[in-house]
């Protein structure tokens, strides 16, 4: 299918972007679980201001990046397998949606109260994992993005070009019960933690695809 080169061009931005944004937000996660950025380490500790900023940032942006990303694969696929990447981008709005929101009070809200050693009244928005609200709003928010990824690969033919792309996708979204549920059983959280390979793994093999895509004059 031709896409319009305007169509290609922000599909290799907003997929570039989510491939840098998610590789930013994964090294300092490894950091943060190494415990050097001041927490006690590992995948159960509260981040420290720091952490917030460094592990935030690229998350608050990732949302609104793999949203663009979505919408330009939507308008990229064939009118017959469109109602699959149409659902995948509703998923993906409602997952940037809600992991802004989450990521936003804390690096504006949250963050500097931490910092400030004031934290008497926000106990509801601490985000402490396993123990709190907004990290519950969190795992929901990258279960719906994994959906986003699982039904949006039914978007694709199964064909040698976009087969491996395909099945990336629908990797990413076979992750979504570990996400779902680690509220009830944290030690899911390895299994979750293959989102640091599935869905960079995507995002290289989406921009692949789009630097491959012809264009229509």
């Amino acid at each position: 299918m031709n896409v319009s080169p305007s169509t290609r061009r922000l599909g290799i931005r907003a997929t570039g972007a989510s491939l840098a944004l998610s590789l930013a937000y994964i090294a300092a996660q490894i950091v943060e679980w190494m415990g050097l950025l001041g927490s006690a380490g590992g995948p159960n500790s509260a981040s420290t201001p720091l952490g917030i900023a460094l592990l935030l940032t690229p998350s608050l942006l990732l949302g609104p990046a793999f949203v663009v990303t979505m919408a330009a694969l939507h308008q990229a696929t064939p009118e017959d397998r469109r109602t699959f990447t149409l659902s995948g981008l509703a998923f993906a709005v409602i997952y940037a949606t809600l992991t802004g929101l989450v990521y936003f009070v804390q690096l504006t809200f949250v963050g500097p109260r931490i910092a400030a050693g004031d934290t008497q009244g926000i106990e509801l928005l601490l985000f402490v994992p396993y123990q709190s609200f907004l990290f519950a709003v969190d795992l929901l928010g990258y279960a719906l993005m994994s959906a986003a990824t699982l039904i949006a690969a039914f978007g694709l033919p199964d064909a040698p070009g976009t087969r491996a792309l395909r099945r990336a996708m629908i990797a990413n979204g076979a992750i979504l019960p570990f996400l779902a549920f680690q509220m009830f059983i944290p030690a899911l959280i390895w299994g979750g933690a293959a989102w640091g390979v599935t869905f960079p793994l995507a995002m290289a093999l989406l921009l692949r695809h789009w630097r491959g895509l012809p264009t229509s004059t």
